[in-house]
C-alpha cells in the first residue's frame, strides 16, 4: 500500500470515529433517554446530501483535572452549513455524548465560527442545544466562549434569523444565547432551561422543584414566555424550524419567500359578516377569523401557550408572507396586560426588522386594571408594543373588528401610529372607553342630584353615546379611518392593500440606536 494510500485509510477511519462523538455505549445512553444524536437532529433538519461540515478535528486545549488524557475530535458539537428547502443556513449541534455536551473554549470556537460565516454571508443560523453547560475543568476560558457567543447573537440580532432548538438541558449561562435569539423551541420532557437548578434552589430559598416544574418546555411556553414552541417529540420541534424557515426571508436586505396559492385573492367568506355577536360584551373566537382570510387557513402561531389574550405568528396573503397580531376576545375578553403587550411587542420588530408586513385585527376594550398589573409595570410593557407599532417601517393594515376602546386602540397600530391602511367593519367601536364607563363619568352629578330618573337618565345617555361612537363613521368621517369594509371581503381588501404597499419606503431619523422603554 502506498503512503497516499495509508493516508486516506486513516482519513476515513479518523472521520468515522469522530462523527462516533462520545463512542457507541454513549450513544445507546442518549437513546435510552429518548434522544438522538448532534449528527442524527442534523440530518432531520437539513436537506439530504447538503451538509458541509467545519472543524471535525478541532480538539480541546485543556490540562486540567485529567483533561489532558482524551482529545475527542470535534470537541462536542457539530459545526457546518447546509440546505432547508434549498436555502442556505448555518447550523451547530451540541452532542451530549463527549463531556455531557459542556462548552469549552474550542467548542465556543467553532460555534462563533458559523455564528461570523452566516452574518457575514446573510443566512439564518440554527442552534441544536444540549448541553450540561460550562465545562468546569476550564474555568475561566468557558465563560469567555459564552461572552463570544453571546456577543455575536447580539451583532447578528436584526441581521439573520436565529433560531434556538433546546433539545435537552440548558442551564446556567447557557441560557442565554437562546434568549438572544429570535425564537426558541423546546421539548416536552426531556429539555430544560433555567439559570439556577433545582438544588441551588432548595439550598438558597428552601423550595423544593423539579427540573421540569422549574425549568421544562411546558413552564416556558406558558408561564415565563421564554419557548416559543414547546413540542412533543425531537422531530415536531425540527419540523417546526422548517416550517418557520419558510416565512423568513435569509436576512433584513431580503423579502421572505413568495410561495403561489391555489386559494383564490377574491375568496369572499360569508360566515365573517354574521361573527361578531350583537351583544358587545360576548365573545368569538379570532381564531376563526385569521383562519378564513390567510391563505389555504394555515396559520403559524407563535407563543400559543403564552399570553392567549393576543395571537400572533406568519401566515400569507395572495402568496406573501405576512405578520398576524390579533387581540383574542375568547381570552380575558381581548384585553393587553403585561404578558400580551411584551409577547406583542417583539413579533411585530422582528417582523419589521426582517421585512414582513403586518396585519392587526383588532379587538381590545382596553388594558387589564389592578394593582398586580400597575405594580408590574403595565405603562412600560404596554409602550413597548406602542413603541413597536410607531417604530415599524414595514407595510401596516389594519382592521377593527369591534371594540377599539382608550390607549389600547392607539396601541394597536392606529393611523396615527403610521399605520398604513386601517379599515373597520361596521361592527367596529372606536372611543375613549365603553358606553357604560362613559355614561356614569360624564352623567356621575346628575344621577347622583336625581337618584329617581338615575336609571331612566343612563339609559338615554347610553343609546346617546352609543349612537355617536359605537360605530366607526365618525373616525372615517375623521379620516383616521380609510375606508369602511364588508366583514366578507376582508381577505381581498386587505391583499390588495398590501399589493398596494409593496414598494413602500419610509425612514426613520438617523440615531446610533433607540432606547426602548424595556
Amino acid at each position: 500500500m502506498s503512503i497516499q494510500s495509508e493516508n486516506v485509510e486513516k482519513l476515513v477511519e479518523r472521520r468515522a470515529k469522530a462523527r462516533l462523538g462520545g463512542g457507541p455505549k454513549r450513544i445507546e445512553a442518549q437513546h435510552a433517554k429518548g434522544k438522538k444524536t448532534a449528527r442524527e437532529r442534523l440530518e432531520l433538519l437539513l436537506d439530504p446530501g447538503s451538509f458541509e461540515e467545519y472543524d471535525m478535528f478541532v480538539q480541546h486545549r485543556c490540562t486540567n483535572f485529567g483533561m489532558e488524557k482524551s482529545h475527542p475530535d470535534g470537541d462536542g458539537v457539530v459545526t457546518g452549513c447546509g440546505t432547508i428547502d434549498g436555502r442556505p443556513v448555518y447550523v451547530f449541534a451540541q452532542d451530549f455524548t463527549v463531556s455531557g455536551g459542556s462548552l469549552s473554549k474550542t467548542m465556543s470556537e467553532k460555534i462563533c465560527k458559523v455564528q461570523d460565516m452566516a452574518l457575514r454571508n446573510g443566512a439564518p443560523c440554527i442552534g441544536l442545544n444540549d448541553s450540561g453547560g460550562a465545562r468546569i475543568q476550564e474555568g475561566i476560558d468557558a465563560l469567555a466562549g459564552y461572552g463570544e457567543i453571546f456577543e455575536r447573537n447580539i451583532l447578528s440580532s436584526g441581521v439573520v434569523p436565529q433560531i434556538s432548538c433546546i433539545m435537552g438541558p440548558c442551564a446556567g449561562g447557557a441560557v442565554y444565547s437562546p434568549a438572544l435569539t429570535d425564537f426558541t423551541l423546546m421539548v416536552k420532557n426531556s429539555s430544560y432551561m433555567f439559570l439556577t437548578g433545582p438544588a441551588v434552589v432548595k439550598s438558597v430559598t428552601g423550595e423544593e422543584v423539579s427540573q421540569e416544574d422549574l425549568g421544562g418546555a411546558s413552564v416556558h411556553a406558558s408561564k415565563s414566555g421564554v419557548a416559543h414552541f414547546a413540542a412533543d417529540t425531537e422531530e415536531e420541534a425540527i419540523a417546526t424550524v422548517k416550517e418557520l424557515l419558510g416565512y423568513l426571508p435569509q436576512n433584513n436586505r431580503e423579502d421572505a419567500p413568495f410561495k403561489e396559492s391555489a386559494d383564490p385573492v377574491g375568496r369572499v367568506e360569508d360566515a365573517l359578516n354574521s361573527i361578531v355577536p350583537d351583544n358587545p360584551n360576548k365573545a368569538y373566537d379570532m381564531y376563526a377569523v385569521i383562519g378564513a382570510i390567510v391563505d389555504e387557513g394555515r396559520f403559524l402561531e407563535i407563543h400559543k401557550e403564552f399570553a392567549r389574550n393576543i395571537i400572533v405568528g406568519f401566515a400569507r396573503m395572495g402568496g406573501r408572507s405576512v405578520g398576524i397580531v390579533a387581540n383574542q376576545p375568547a381570552v380575558l375578553a381581548g384585553v393587553l396586560d403585561i404578558n400580551a403587550s411584551r409577547k406583542a411587542a417583539r413579533f411585530v420588530r422582528f417582523c419589521d426588522a426582517f421585512n414582513i408586513p403586518l396585519v392587526t385585527l383588532v379587538d381590545v376594550p382596553g388594558f387589564l386594571p389592578g394593582t398586580q398589573q400597575e405594580y408590574g409595570a403595565i405603562i412600560t410593557n404596554g409602550a413597548k408594543l406602542l413603541y413597536a407599532y410607531g417604530e415599524a417601517t414595514v407595510p401596516k393594515v389594519t382592521v377593527t373588528l369591534r371594540k377599539g376602546y382608550g390607549g389600547a386602540h392607539i396601541v394597536m397600530s392606529c393611523k396615527q401610529l403610521r399605520g398604513d391602511i386601517n379599515y373597520a367593519w361596521p361592527s367596529a367601536q372606536i372611543a375613549v372607553m365603553g358606553a357604560d364607563g362613559a355614561v356614569n363619568v360624564l352623567y356621575a352629578k346628575e344621577m347622583k342630584e336625581d337618584p329617581q330618573n338615575a336609571g331612566a337618565l343612563f339609559d338615554q345617555k347610553k343609546k346617546e353615546y352609543e349612537e355617536l361612537f359605537s360605530n366607526p363613521y365618525q373616525a372615517a368621517q375623521k379620516g383616521y379611518i380609510d375606508d369602511i369594509i364588508e366583514p366578507r371581503n376582508t381577505r381581498f381588501r386587505v391583499i390588495r392593500a398590501l399589493d398596494q404597499l409593496e414598494k413602500k419606503q419610509q425612514e426613520i431619523p438617523a440615531k446610533k440606536h433607540d432606547n426602548l422603554p424595556l
